[in-house]
């Protein structure tokens, strides 16, 4: 017997150290868990949302990951090893963090545990999460409310900063047309 192949969204986020990097480890600890990454968003530099006044910015970005013959639980059981792993120790809310994965979308099922909800219960409220998920699945629809990803990035309220990631423009590093 064949085990089911599913497909999951995966918020993977960012705000200490080096945090394109730590975007980096989190995708391979992903395809290390036996997790096959079939498409990445852009990454995005957003506000924080939610966390103490003050903390950095956030670089976020969306995978859609493929696996086989794995529950929601034990999807988030390996995604909490590889956050362990990249030292984010302190799951706490309102925290800076090394990184941050989140189970978005687990094919279009429905879970709530004292450990897991799935779809993500803010995923549709949160412009960090719907403009890199716009990206790369723009038609899938949320299991609870119907409602395509592009139409709930036009419905959101959510006003908080979300733009395309320049690594250069900190820098002060410009790309020259002339060579």
């Amino acid at each position: 017997m064949e085990s089911e192949s599913i497909t999951a969204y995966v918020g993977i986020g960012s705000n200490l150290g080096d945090r394109a990097g730590n975007l980096l480890l989190g995708v391979r600890g992903l395809m290390e868990a036996s997790f096959v990454v079939n498409k990445l968003s852009a990454i995005y530099e957003t506000e924080p949302v939610g966390l103490d006044e003050g903390a950095s910015t956030f670089l976020n970005m969306v995978a859609e990951i493929r696996a086989e013959g794995i529950t929601p639980t034990q999807m988030l059981a390996r995604m909490l090893r590889i956050e362990y792993l990249l030292e984010r120790t302190d799951k706490s809310l309102k925290k800076p963090r090394t990184i941050d994965l989140d189970l978005l979308f687990y094919n279009h099922e429905q879970t709530d545990t004292p450990f897991l909800t799935v779809p993500h219960p803010r995923a549709h409220l949160r412009r960090f999460v719907l403009v890199p998920m716009n990206e790369v699945a723009p038609t899938y629809t949320h299991p609870i409310l119907h409602k395509e990803i592009s139409t709930l990035l036009v419905e959101c309220e959510d006003d908080s900063h979300v733009s395309r990631w320049n690594p250069n423009a900190r820098s002060g590093l410009h790309l020259s047309s002339n060579g």
